[in-house]
């Protein structure tokens, strides 16, 4: 009988990067690249992942909980999964990936339509 051996930590990591916070899953951000994955602890065939939510009222928790044991059940050796949402240390925009950072950010093009509008209204004489 071949015992299965449980995946590391970077293969837990990776499987991570293909789950999406459903917040920016259009833009391809995984929950690794939003930086709300604290902390991924392996002890045998059993995971345990903390994550911190961007806000107090950020909806993603309840679906990332369903959302990650569903993924990391597909890895060989994976036989049980708890998801934690932690408060500390607090999220900010400082955790996101660089590739996060690039594709949560607008183009000045696209970003000038609202100057125009906002500018414009500003500039109407009063009546």
């Amino acid at each position: 009988m071949t015992q299965v051996r449980a995946p590391d930590r970077e293969t837990i990591i990776s499987a991570l990067g293909e789950v999406f916070d459903p917040c920016c899953a259009d833009r391809g951000v995984s929950i690794v690249d939003m930086g709300v994955v604290e902390d991924v602890r392996v002890a045998g065939a059993h995971v345990a992942v903390d994550l911190v939510p961007t806000t107090g009222w950020c909806p993603f928790a309840a679906s990332m909980s369903a959302a990650i044991p569903e993924r990391l059940h597909e890895l060989e050796g994976v036989e049980s999964v708890d998801v934690r949402i932690v408060w500390e240390p607090a999220w900010t925009p400082d955790r996101l990936s660089e590739s996060a950072r690039r594709k949560l950010t607008l183009p000045l093009e696209e970003l000038e339509p609202y100057r125009a509008r906002r500018t414009a209204h500003r500039e109407e004489p009063d009546r």
